[in-house]
């Protein structure tokens, strides 16, 4: 059997602002679409589920996000993940310039949860809280190869 990774799904709540902030960070928006009707309710189990969605894509076309906002029914507010709680953790990115990738972070109001730190002599990295809560890790590798 093959298998390949395709992409991660995120829910929400501003699809704009949430585009705008991976965007800002180099991912490009491979399409969008709103979404609804028995298939997608089929596909998702949740009956009258209606989103927009888009789907974003790393410059080097191997990792991707999708992104959806409910329309219906209501999105529910959670308290955001902690690093060491059960479930979706974190999405991470490699970046050739972790204070640049830093710095569009902070445009989008988006900081580290703790600071920078470096993992022996291979990368600096440090988890941000980007929208809706979604923890992102940003890592720069200190050696190439």
């Amino acid at each position: 059997m093959g298998i390949r990774f395709e992409n991660v799904g995120i829910a929400v709540r501003d699809l704009e602002a949430t585009i705008a902030f991976f965007t800002d960070l180099g991912l490009s928006v491979l399409g969008r679409d709103t979404v609804s009707g028995e298939w997608a309710d089929t596909a998702v189990g949740l009956d009258g589920n209606h989103a927009k969605i888009a789907m974003l894509q790393t410059p080097d076309g191997h990792g991707r996000i999708e992104l959806f906002e409910y329309l219906h029914p209501d999105a529910i507010e959670t308290e955001p993940t902690l690093p060491h709680e059960i479930g979706m953790h974190r999405v991470a990115f490699s970046v050739d310039d972790l204070d640049a990738a830093l710095a569009v972070a902070a445009r989008h109001g988006c900081h580290p949860l703790r600071g920078v730190a470096t993992y022996g002599d291979v990368y600096r990295l440090t988890y941000v809280r980007g929208p809706s809560g979604i923890i992102v890790m940003l890592a720069e590798a200190l050696q190439q190869g």
